[in-house]
């Protein structure tokens, strides 16, 4: 059983409760090295070959620009920006074949060639992400960004023989590499980018302010290929932020966030007690790694659920898609109804508290985090009017604000993170936030627990019945090492359905939540 609460519109409760008290990370394993055959030195051989790790370590920003003629004769231009940590653009330019891709470390976008601007979500954008993480990487200290790599065998590229190897991204993209044996440079990755397969093969290789940079690239993009000639290469050249955000045309102004939070804020209570007439099932996926990314737990768990106070009271009914006997199930429900016990004695607390203040003329205290820390820790980059899941939202990238000093516990975590934020104005509430940590986050100074810089979440929620968004799904990629020795390296997915009316004053059947007589609502995500 498990309780989660979302009384913050951007879910301050994810960050300091769910995250840190689950502590979980995706730390997907690598293919086994084969036999002979260790990545590692594969690994090593490349980075000497291509100027060795003092040069690529330096490189902070890469520019490429060339020229191609696409399959149907039309020429356009290529261009590449990649900057460290974590920034991309890339950009094909010829009629309808034009195409604009960018990763800015908080949100990927894309813009077709009519123009059509969007930001993307699920894996396309975890694809984008991962793109960047690679480029800018250059292949070192890859352990320490999480990234496993493991031998696949020989293969051929241009009719030559190559070392592949595949690389795992901590969330669980993927990514293939050919090595040329002799050179050892990279000659050829494949690798599915914004949703589309390419394939992009390198030769042609010059020392550019002493880095092996190609001359000649063979982009096979779906069904289209272009054959890029380069014409300029800028190593460590200034590239301004502006280049990775949103084209400037495609933003919209922010309205006053400080009143929009509070009318997010001021409604929450009704939102709380909307959500008592819902009951639903939820489902989970455990996937636990050790120390070498070795699966060494799976977990499957099915819950029943409804909401009680804001938060939400579960039942385990189902392990391993098996239900659970009727001792087993006997104890669960007992579980269950002691926290129902629990947290009704804990708002009638609240509510004497409340009371005795207003006698007094005292006034009440959050005891919980809310929007007011973001707004404080933040700043809010890139707006722009987006559609999602068939509603109009109002979408912003968010980062840390480096003029404020963090205080309090959850201002300091709130301070480690950029994302992207999904918010139903009319509805007020958080249709979707993704965000990732830039460092660790440190809990007792580290000796109790420290959250690993890269833990990445996804939150995302539904328009149930046209009147109330309810979480529909979460993705948490999460590492956390616990009292300075046992590291946990958990994947969790959870996906919340089969939304239905429900009677909370009845809560004789805990197992079972009682139906109304309204239609239920599946708003399962299409990932």
């Amino acid at each position: 059983m498990r309780s989660r609460v979302y009384r913050s519109p951007l879910l301050v409760h994810i960050l300091v409760v769910h995250i840190l008290g689950s502590a979980f990370l995706l730390f997907l394993p690598g293919i086994p090295a084969a036999r002979g055959q260790e990545p590692g030195k594969i690994i090593d051989q490349y980075v000497k070959a291509a100027g060795g790790s003092r040069a690529l370590s330096r490189l902070q920003t890469l520019t490429i620009e060339g020229t191609f003629t696409a399959a149907d004769g039309k020429a356009g231009t290529y261009t590449f920006d990649s900057k460290l940590p974590n920034r991309l653009y890339i950009e094909l330019l010829a009629g309808e074949h034009s195409i604009i891709e960018a990763y800015n470390g908080k949100s990927a976008w894309r813009q077709t060639a009519a123009g059509e601007l969007g930001t993307l979500t699920g894996p396309e954008g975890l694809q984008l992400e991962a793109a960047s993480q690679f480029y800018n990487s250059h292949l070192l200290d890859l352990k320490k960004r999480k990234i496993a790599v493991g031998f696949v065998g020989h293969a051929q590229v241009r009719d030559q023989d190559a070392l592949q190897l595949e690389i795992t991204f901590p969330t669980g993209i993927k990514r293939q590499m050919f090595f040329d044996p002799q050179t050892h440079l990279l000659v050829k990755e494949s690798a599915a980018v914004g949703g589309v397969e390419e394939d992009i093969s390198y030769g042609d290789y010059r020392a550019e302010s002493g880095v092996q940079v190609p001359h000649r690239i063979e982009l096979r993009r779906g069904g289209d290929s272009y054959d890029i000639t380069v014409t300029r290469v800028v190593v460590n050249g200034v590239v301004g932020e502006r280049v990775f955000d949103f084209p400037r045309k495609s933003q919209v102004q922010l309205p006053d966030l400080k009143a929009l939070f509070k009318e997010i804020d001021d409604n929450q209570k009704a939102i709380d007690r909307i959500k008592e007439n819902y009951a639903g099932t939820r489902a989970e996926e455990e996937t636990e790694y050790d120390k070498n990314g070795n699966v060494s737990k799976r977990e499957l768990k099915e819950f029943t659920f409804f909401y009680l106070n804001g938060e939400e009271i579960s039942t385990l009914v189902k392990k391993d898609s098996k239900p659970l006997s009727d001792s087993e199930q006997k104890k669960e429900d007992e579980k269950t109804r002691k926290h129902i016990d629990e947290l009704q004695k804990k708002q009638a607390k609240k509510e004497a508290k409340e009371e005795k203040n207003k006698e007094e003329g005292k006034a009440d205290k959050e005891d919980d985090p809310g929007i007011e820390v973001f707004l404080r820790v933040c700043q809010f980059v890139n707006p722009r009017r987006e559609r999602f899941r068939g509603q109009d939202v109002l979408v912003f990238d968010f980062e840390p604000n480096p003029e404020y000093k963090a205080r309090k516990m959850e201002e300091k975590v709130v301070q480690k993170l950029a994302g992207v934020v999904w918010v139903d104005e009319k509805a007020h509430d958080v249709a979707r936030l993704e965000g990732y940590f830039l460092n660790d986050v440190k809990i007792a100074g580290g000796l109790l627990a420290n959250l690993q810089k890269g833990t990445s979440f996804i939150f995302e929620q539904a328009f149930v019945n046209n009147e109330i968004w309810l979480p529909t799904y979460e993705e948490a990629h999460v590492g956390v090492r616990v009292l300075l020795v046992k590291g946990f390296k958990i994947n969790v997915v959870t996906r919340y359905s089969d939304y239905k009316r429900f009677n909370v004053e009845t809560l004789a059947t805990i197992g079972k939540p009682k139906e109304k007589d309204a239609a239920p609502a599946d708003p399962k995500p299409q990932f």
